[in-house]
């Protein structure tokens, strides 16, 4: 739930990650009986636990066809990660997947872990993705062979100019952004969302993941293909994985933090997008994870853990953004805070420190304009209303009571 050390430092979290913890457990209950629909959910939360949570918040309906359509792109981005697998047997699968998911005696073994389970067993989301309304199909093929075709065009290509950066992260991420407008709209719950705000949802929180990730990938053994474009990551280093040793630590967070303003390009087109928004649930899923990466981009900028270990927000801070979220105000609150935080750590010798600032303050002038920020939560900030002694004993019953609920 949140270690103990995490808790007492920031005892205002408790209460957000009892009612995450509470909420994960019903949602854990909420699996359809169905056979191939149990299959569905249960593996969706094995390979993304946060998606997993957020697409909770949808209606029944579109939530089915969201949960499908992650799955699809999913079996899709297995077969493109496998390194394993020649590329001239890939391309193909690659260029057809979007025909794949009609039939439900096809599978492709390939991936690892829970991937492979997903590969394996590929006819159970292909008869889910069957029951699906047609509208519904039809918007999830579209957006699959788009994205297909994309990732044969990159199988071979490197990421050099930041024009390529943008392009491989539209058919990763930004016809994700598209295919969920096509979702939502196909639901009768919002009106059609312009391609360009829709990429730019997906685009976000792709970069975010790219800049976040840089460890893990170069580290990676096969040896995992990397997204940080030569023209940005070539000014700091002769090569991407020199960035990693301690003797470029200067040249390294220089770079990070050109690829985090990059990134932050995108935020007003993601405040336009979710201030359109009209259904509450769609609105949740949306902005979550939106508040999400904004948050991650402030901690990773001028950070050079980014390229020691692990950067992320703390679990008790990802309770607040879940618990909080609710209405535009919330996020232009937290997107003014998070901005806050990053343009606090502006270090002026930065070679894009100006650029950075600019972008920074476009972001806080666009929450500012919404005159909806005095009705925000803090989400960054907030004073604790529980002294520590109470929180231990609260934390110790909690934690009998979840261990009892889990052997029940």
């Amino acid at each position: 739930m949140g270690s103990w050390g995490a808790i007492l430092k920031h005892p205002e979290d408790l209460f957000p990650l009892l009612k995450l913890k509470i909420a994960a457990i019903h949602a854990e209950k909420q699996i359809p009986s169905e056979p191939h629909w149990s299959f569905c959910y249960t593996l969706l939360h094995k390979v993304s636990r946060s998606f997993s949570f957020v697409i909770q918040q949808l209606r029944p309906e579109l939530r089915n066809a969201v949960c499908i359509f992650y799955l699809v792109l999913r079996g899709l981005d297995t077969v493109e990660d496998d390194t394993s697998i020649p590329s001239d047997i890939k391309v193909p699968i690659l260029l057809s997947f979007h025909r794949h998911i009609y039939d439900p005696d096809w599978h492709f073994s390939c991936g690892i872990k829970d991937y492979k389970v997903l590969m394996d067993n590929f006819h159970n989301v292909s008869h889910a993705f069957l029951e699906l309304e047609r509208s519904y199909q039809e918007a999830i093929e579209d957006i699959t062979k788009r994205m297909g075709a994309g990732m044969a065009k990159f199988i071979c290509k490197e990421v050099g100019t930041i024009d390529d950066y943008d392009e491989y992260c539209h058919y990763a991420a930004g016809l994700v952004g598209l295919g969920l407008s096509k979702l939502f709209y196909a639901s009768g719950l919002e009106d059609m969302a312009t391609d360009s705000l829709s990429n730019s949802m997906g685009v976000f929180l792709q970069k975010t993941n790219i800049i976040r990730d840089y460890l893990e990938d170069i580290n990676e053994i096969p040896k995992s293909r990397m997204f940080w474009p030569r023209e940005i990551w070539s000014k700091y280093a002769n090569k991407l994985e020199e960035l990693k040793n301690e003797e470029h630590s200067v040249e390294a967070v220089e770079c990070l933090n050109e690829m985090v303003t990059n990134a932050l390009s995108l935020v007003e087109d993601c405040l336009k997008y979710m201030s359109a928004l009209r259904d509450p649930f769609i609105f949740r899923f949306c902005a979550i994870p939106q508040i999400m990466a904004i948050g991650t981009l402030a901690l990773c900028y001028n950070n050079v853990e980014v390229f020691r270990g692990v950067v992320k927000m703390r679990r008790g801070l990802t309770a607040k953004v879940i618990d909080q979220t609710r209405a535009m105000p919330d996020v232009y609150g937290a997107f003014f805070d998070f901005s806050c935080m990053l343009k606090a750590k502006v270090d002026k010798n930065d070679p894009n420190a100006t650029q950075t600032l600019n972008r920074v303050e476009a972001i806080q002038k666009a929450c500012k304009d919404s005159g909806l920020l005095s009705k925000s939560s803090c989400l960054v900030v907030s004073k604790p209303m529980y002294n520590s002694s109470l929180i231990i004993v609260v934390f110790i019953l909690l934690s009998v009571l979840f261990a009892f609920l889990s052997i029940k």
